[in-house]
This record gives C-alpha cells, structure tokens and sequence, in this order.
C-alpha cells in the first residue's frame, strides 16, 4: 500500500489512460537456488481485470510477488504501467497490494494498523484516521474498527488485508487469493467492489484457485501451472473442461447438520459428509451450488455459515488433464 503525500495520493487517483498495458513480461524466470518458481514467462496483461488462476504450487504468488517488485527477477524482464518494477518507488505509489499471507500487529485495532500504514506513507494523523476508516467502511469492518486484529476472524484479517490495499485509491491493484477464508455474503459483497472499481477505470489481477471466485470477476484469465503460463484467454472457454470434475466445497458452520440438510436433496449436490464443524459437499454444478449457498447465508435458513473453501483436487486435476492434452 503506498501513497507517501496528498498529492501523490490525488495523481495515482485518476488511472493512466495512457497505458494500455498494465503488466508485460519477457521471457521473465525467477528461481530459489534449484528450485524453479517462474519459468521463462512472456506475457501481457491488459487494463480491466484479469484472473490469475491455477492450484497452489502453480507460480501464482510468485508471479504476483515480481509484479509488486517484492522479489527481483532472476531473469527476463518485467514493467508495470509501463515502468520497470524492481527499486522503482514510483511505481509503488501507483498499486494497492493484497498479499496471501498474514503480516499483522495483532494488539492493534484495524483503525490503528491502516493508520499507521498511511502514516509512515506520508498522512498527517487527521488524513489518516479519515482515509483508514473510509477504506475500513468499504469492506465492511466500520463496526470492528476498534477492535483488534488478533480478535479477528480469518475473514476479517482478509477484509482488513483488502483495506489496506485500497485506501489510498491506487490505479492499479494486486491481490494475492484475496477472498480466501471469506463467508459467502463477505465474497459477495468484496466481488461487488471490486467489479465496481474496475468499473471506474482500475485495474486489477486477482489470483485464487477456484474458478468460480475469477469468473465472479472476469472472463479474462491466465491459467498456471508449474511456473509456465499454460493458457489465456476467455474463461469460458475451459468451462467445460472444469465442469467435467466434481467440486469439493468445505463449510465451516454453526450448525453444520442443519446446513448439510438444507443441502442434501438438491440435484446439485452429489454427497456430504461432516468433520467437526465442518461440512465438505461435492457437487457436479458448482454454480448453482455457490449461488444458492450465498443465498441461503443471506436468508438465515441454514444458520451461520463462517467459511467456505475449496481444495485444489479439482482443478488440479483438470490442469493434469490439460497438460497432458
């Protein structure tokens, strides 16, 4: 998240009509001693909003790392809104960051923590509780805003994540499984913003391993696997190949036996077992299955649902299968 002064903050507001390309890479490799995590990758990524899908291990993160110049490249080379990344503060103004992984002061409260992010970016205390409750608002969290992050559930820490990356309304925003650990009205509500700030002119990559949560999005995806970028293109166009595989989606409930009956008898759903607190349904339609589950979370009729995920089984198999074609 950057964007040191006002004024820098107004400029990266309005995006780079000029730019039609946000990312290309040639023939870009980055690589951990033997271990290869990017491989040889040539690609361009235009304005709007792109998917970055495939199953964990693919690349993802790695690719999503380069792009925000929190690694160097060990090969190849790469620009952002037509700058070079790599020790270029620039261009950090002018992107928001979702990163995967947590990286908080737990015995802050969410105000505190964006507060003191947009401090040391430049904001005087007065812009920066205004702009940190704002961006708190837009997610959802105004009610938990005072309260502190390590109280915070797994979908909260995410929705606070996303916060941070949109407070100070960059151009361009990388978000790294963003919706991961989110209930179902949370997912909704996020895909809605970020649809509506594509809307306005931004642009995004949005990484994940579920397929339905990209096409929430866009039709316009990159599929991964194994460091090299295996397709790109319209999203429907492997539809069919993914529908060919069963889905497994894990619930986290209050009442998982009451969810898993609300379940069980519609066409959709193939089986269900319990673990816990757990629900895990395999369903042969996994778009009637996740419109109906937001549904039933915004109705109430199958009780609190916490969190819905989903492996990578699925789809790993699916890219087994492309792979191979």
């Amino acid at each position: 998240m950057t964007a040191p002064t006002t004024a820098m903050a107004a400029s990266a507001t309005a995006p780079g009509a000029d730019v039609s390309s946000v990312v290309v890479t040639d023939h870009l490799s980055k690589w951990y001693g033997q271990v290869i995590g990017l491989n040889d990758v040539s690609l361009t990524i235009g304005r709007g909003v792109t998917g970055l899908l495939g199953p964990n291990g693919a690349g993802k993160s790695t690719l999503l790392k380069l792009i925000t110049g929190q690694l160097k490249a060990s090969k190849g080379s790469l620009k952002v809104l037509d700058q070079p990344v790599w020790g270029n503060p620039a261009i950090y103004l002018r992107m928001g960051v979702c990163p995967e992984q947590d990286a908080f002061y737990d015995r802050m409260t969410g105000l505190e923590w964006l507060m003191a992010l947009l401090r040391l970016q430049g904001y005087h205390d007065g812009e920066a509780r205004e702009t940190a409750f704002a961006a708190l608002e837009q997610v959802d969290l105004k009610e938990a805003a005072d309260k502190r992050i390590g109280a915070y559930s797994k979908g909260m820490r995410q929705r606070v994540k996303l916060a941070q990356a949109i407070a100070h309304q960059p151009e361009f925003l990388v978000l790294d499984e963003p919706l991961s650990g989110m209930d179902p009205l949370a997912r909704r509500k996020t895909i809605r913003l970020l649809r509506g700030w594509a809307a306005d002119g931004r642009s995004i990559v949005v990484s994940s391993h579920v397929l339905h949560e990209i096409e929430a999005l866009t039709s316009n995806i990159l599929l991964m696997h194994n460091g090299r970028v295996l397709a790109e293109g319209n999203v429907h166009q492997i539809r069919d190949l993914i529908d060919e595989h069963p889905h497994t989606v894990r619930m986290r409930a209050k009442d998982p036996r009451r969810l898993a009956r609300e379940l069980v008898s519609s066409a959709d759903v193939l089986s269900v077992r319990f673990e816990a607190d757990l629900v895990f349904v395999e369903t042969a339609k996994p778009d009637m299955f996740y419109a109906r589950l937001t549904e039933m979370a915004a109705n109430g009729s199958s009780g609190e649902i916490f969190e819905v995920t989903s492996p990578d089984d699925n789809l790993q198999a699916v890219f087994e299968y492309l792979v191979k074609s």
